[in-house]
C-alpha cells in the first residue's frame, strides 16, 4: 500500500442503491407472525445486502490503475473477527461463530462505505435510511393511534422491531440523515411532505418512552441544530426565502406538538398507566430517572445488576475475555448470590459487554475508536476553505454515531440488525471522507491498486458466501419455525381445557416432533427451548422435559434454574444419582443460596432419606436461614411424616415472615392442633380465632364453615 492519491473508481452507484434499499427494507419490513422472529428478516436482509452490494462492487471490469482504499477503522471489526474465530477453540463454539459472521458483515459493510460513498450519492443512501425510518415510523403510529396489530409485539409500540425500544433506538438514529435531507431539499412542493415525515419520525420515538432514545435526541437535536448553524453555507436551506424558512420551521413543530397530543387508542398502552399521549409518555418516561423507586424495583434497577455483574466478569477475565458471544453464558456465575434466573440474553450496555467477552482486544477496538470519533469531531469542527464541503456529511454520520453511543449505554444495539448497519454505515462515510480529505496518515485512509486477477477469485467467494448466507437463514427460519409452533401448541393445551384426549395426544405428539426437529437443527436456542420444558413439567411428563433440560444445559451450564429444573425432574423419575450430580451444579453455581438448601431437602426426602431432610430444616431454621419455599418444604415433610413439631414450626416461621398468608396458616395450624395425635383442642381453638380475625369480614362465614364442628360451634 502507498499513500498515493486514489484514482478515479469506476460507477459505485449499483452498489449505493443496493445499500439504500437495504436500509429502507430493513426497518420498513417486519414478519406477520411469531414463527419467525424479526431480527432473523432483519439480519437476514442486512447479510444479502451487504454480500448483493459487495457483488455488484466487484463485478465491473475495472482499468489495471483503479484505487481501492482502506482505512485504519477496517482494522478494528477485522481483529474482533479474528478474535471470535479464536473464541471458537476455548469458548461457546456456536455463538463465538455467530460473532464472527457478525463483525465480518459489519467490516465488509465498513469497507464497502469506505469505496463507495462520495458527496454525489450519499443522497441516494439518505433517503433509503429516510424512507425507510418513515414507513416504520408509520407501523408505530398505527399500533399507537389505531391499535394495528400485523406484527407480534412484546411492548406498543414496537413498529416492525418486536420490542419498542428496538425501533427507539433505530428511530433516534437515523434522524440525523432526515434533518440532512430536509435541509438540503430546494425549496418544493415536496419540502411540506418531507418537514411532515421528520416531524412523524420524532413523535413516535417519543411514543416509544424509551429513557436511552429520548435522552439521545435530546442530546442530538442541539447538535444537529450546533452542526446546521455553523456549517450552513453548506445546506440548501440557507438559499431558501425567509418565508419558506419560517414555514418549514413552523410545520416541524406544529406537527410534532399536533401528532404528540393524539391520544392512543391502544388497550396495551392504557394499562401500562404511562399516559395515553407521545408528549404524556416521554415526559413520564424521562422524569422518571428522578424517582427513587426506579433505582431499587423499575427496570434501571435490573440493568444496574447486570452492569455490577458484567463488570465483575471484566475484572475476573482481564485480557482474554469470557469469549466472544459468550456473556450469556458465562453471566450466572457473576450475579448475586440469590439470583437463579437469567436476567437476560445481552448486557444491556455494549461497552461493558465488548469488554467482558474480548478483553485486551475489545478494550483496544474501542478506545481507538473513541479516540478517532474524537479527533474526527474536532477535525470536522475546524475544516476550512474547500473542506467544509465535507462537514455536513461527516456532521451527520458523527451525530448519528452519538446517538448510538448513547443508546448503546442501555440497550444492545450493536447485536442489532438495522442498528448495527448504521454503525457500520456511518464508519464508512466518515473514513470516505477522509480519503477526501487527503487524510493520509497511517491510520486514516490509505491506496491499493486494484489487481484484475483477483477479481474472479473474490467473486467466487462472494457467491459462495451468498450460498452460506441463503443456508444459515434457512437453517434458522427452520429451527425458529419448528420451537415457536411448538410453543404456541403447548399454550392450547394448557388453555383448552375442552380437548377431547385423542386430540390432546396428537397435539402433544405434533408439539414434541416439533421440539426434537428444532433442537435437532439449532441445539443452542436458549431463548425458545427452555420454555418448552415448562409445560411439560407441569403436565407430569417428566421425561420429555429432562431431555429438553439437558439439551439446554449442554450450551448453557452455568444458569442454576435449568440445573433446579434437572434435578427435580431426574428425582420425578426416581434417577436419584443423576438428581444428586444435578444438586452439586446448582451447589457450584450457587452454594449458600436458599433455593439450593431447599433444594437438598426436597431430594434428600424423595430419595428415602426422611430423617436427614428434617435435620437439615432444622439447622436452617435455626440458623434463622429460611425462605417461603423452605417452610412450605418443611410444612409438608413434617405433614407427611407425621412429625407435628416440624409442620407446627414451619407454619408458625410462615406466619410470622409472611403475615399475608396468616389466616391460611393459622388454618392449618388448628388442623394440626384439632388431630388426634396431637389432641391440643384450646391451641386449636386459638388457631382458628387468629385465622378468623386475618380474614375480612365478607369471607368469614366462608372461613367458619371450613372449621371442623366441634370448634366452629365455640367461636
Amino acid at each position: 500500500m502507498s499513500p498515493a492519491q486514489p484514482s478515479t473508481l469506476p460507477s459505485t452507484n449499483r452498489s449505493v442503491a443496493i445499500l439504500a434499499c437495504m436500509m429502507l427494507l430493513v426497518p420498513a419490513l417486519g414478519v406477520p407472525s411469531e414463527l419467525v422472529l424479526q431480527d432473523t428478516l432483519k439480519s437476514t436482509l442486512v447479510a444479502f445486502g451487504v454480500l448483493g452490494a459487495a457483488v455488484c462492487f466487484v463485478l465491473p471490469v475495472r482499468p489495471r490503475d483503479s484505487q481501492l482504499l482502506w482505512h485504519g477503522l477496517i482494522w478494528l471489526p477485522l481483529l474482533l473477527m479474528v478474535h471470535a474465530v479464536g473464541s471458537m477453540a476455548w469458548a461457546h463454539t456456536y455463538l463465538a461463530s455467530v460473532e464472527a459472521i457478525r463483525w465480518f458483515l459489519l467490516g465488509l459493510l465498513l469497507w464497502l462505505g469506505l469505496n463507495t460513498s462520495d458527496r454525489d450519492n450519499f443522497p441516494t443512501l439518505a433517503w433509503g435510511i429516510h424512507i425507510g425510518a418513515t414507513v416504520a415510523s408509520l407501523w408505530a403510529a398505527m399500533q399507537f393511534w389505531l391499535d394495528l396489530t400485523v406484527f407480534p409485539q412484546a411492548y406498543f409500540p414496537a413498529s416492525t422491531f418486536i420490542n419498542r425500544n428496538f425501533f427507539a433506538e433505530y428511530a433516534v438514529c437515523a434522524l440525523p440523515f432526515s434533518v440532512w435531507l430536509l435541509a438540503n431539499m430546494r425549496a418544493s412542493r415536496w419540502l411540506g411532505l418531507v418537514t411532515l415525515t421528520v416531524g412523524l419520525n420524532v413523535v413516535t420515538l417519543m411514543m416509544t418512552g424509551t429513557r436511552s432514545a429520548l435522552t439521545a435526541l435530546l442530546i442530538t437535536g442541539i447538535v444537529l441544530i450546533v452542526l446546521l448553524l455553523r456549517f450552513r453555507e453548506n445546506f440548501e436551506f440557507v438559499r431558501w426565502s425567509a418565508r419558506c424558512r419560517y414555514l418549514v420551521a413552523g410545520g416541524l413543530f406544529v406537527s410534532v406538538v399536533v401528532l404528540s397530543t393524539i391520544p392512543s387508542n391502544n388497550l396495551q398502552i392504557d394499562i401500562e398507566q404511562l399516559g395515553t399521549t407521545a408528549l404524556q409518555r416521554s415526559f413520564t418516561r424521562i422524569s422518571s430517572v428522578t424517582k427513587v423507586k426506579e433505582y431499587t424495583h423499575g427496570t434501571f434497577s435490573t440493568r444496574v445488576a447486570m452492569w455490577k455483574a458484567t463488570a465483575r466478569m471484566v475484572m475476573a477475565n482481564p485480557w482474554t475475555g469470557v469469549g466472544a458471544g459468550s456473556w450469556e453464558v458465562q453471566i450466572p456465575r457473576y450475579e448475586r448470590i440469590d439470583a437463579t434466573l437469567e436476567t437476560d440474553y445481552y448486557a444491556h450496555n455494549e461497552i461493558l459487554q465488548l469488554l467482558s467477552e474480548y478483553g485486551l482486544a475489545g478494550g483496544l477496538a474501542l478506545a481507538t475508536l473513541l479516540a478517532y470519533l474524537l479527533h474526527s469531531a474536532g477535525s470536522t469542527w475546524n475544516l476550512q476553505g474547500t473542506g467544509r464541503q465535507e462537514a455536513p456529511l461527516r456532521g451527520i454520520a458523527l451525530t448519528s454515531l452519538l446517538a448510538l453511543l448513547i443508546v448503546s449505554c442501555a440497550g444492545f444495539p450493536w447485536h442489532l440488525a438495522g442498528t448495527g448497519a448504521l454503525f457500520a454505515l456511518c464508519l464508512g462515510v466518515l473514513a470516505s471522507s477522509d480519503a477526501r480529505l487527503e487524510k493520509f496518515e497511517p491510520f486514516f485512509a490509505r491506496t491499493a491498486t486494484w489487481r484484475g486477477v483477483d477479481r474472479l477469485p473474490m467473486l467466487f467467494l462472494l457467491v459462495g458466501l451468498l450460498g452460506t448466507t441463503a443456508y444459515i437463514v434457512q437453517q434458522a427460519v427452520q429451527a425458529e419455525f419448528k420451537l415457536v409452533r411448538a410453543i404456541h401448541i403447548a399454550n392450547r393445551l394448557s388453555r383448552d381445557t375442552g380437548l377431547d384426549v385423542r386430540e390432546r395426544n396428537a397435539l402433544k405428539a405434533e408439539m414434541l416432533q416439533s421440539i426434537r426437529q428444532g433442537v435437532a437443527v439449532n441445539p443452542h436456542y436458549r431463548k425458545l427451548t427452555a420454555e418448552l420444558a415448562e409445560p411439560l413439567a407441569a403436565g407430569g411428563d417428566w421425561r420429555n422435559a429432562v431431555w429438553i433440560l439437558e439439551s439446554v444445559v449442554a450450551s448453557r451450564p452455568h444458569v442454576a434454574a435449568l440445573w433446579t429444573g434437572l434435578a427435580m425432574g431426574y428425582s420425578q423419575l426416581g434417577q436419584h444419582d443423576r438428581a444428586n450430580g444435578a444438586l452439586k451444579q446448582v451447589q457450584r453455581l450457587k452454594p449458600e443460596a436458599l433455593p439450593t438448601r431447599t433444594l437438598e431437602v426436597v431430594l434428600l426426602n424423595r430419595s428415602g432419606h426422611q430423617g436427614q431432610a428434617i435435620m437439615r430444616l432444622n439447622e436452617s431454621f435455626d440458623q434463622g436461614v429460611f425462605g417461603y419455599d423452605m417452610v412450605q418444604v418443611g410444612y409438608a415433610i413434617g405433614y407427611q411424616a407425621q412429625n407435628w413439631p416440624l409442620a407446627i414450626r414451619s407454619l408458625e416461621l410462615r406466619i410470622a415472615a409472611w403475615p399475608q398468608q396468616a389466616a391460611d396458616g393459622y388454618f392449618r395450624l388448628g388442623l394440626i392442633y384439632a388431630n388426634p395425635a396431637v389432641h391440643e383442642d384450646a391451641k386449636a381453638l386459638a388457631a382458628f380465632k387468629s385465622g378468623l380475625l386475618q380474614v375480612p369480614l365478607e369471607q368469614r362465614e366462608n372461613y367458619r364453615q371450613q372449621v371442623p364442628q366441634p370448634f366452629r360451634d365455640r367461636m
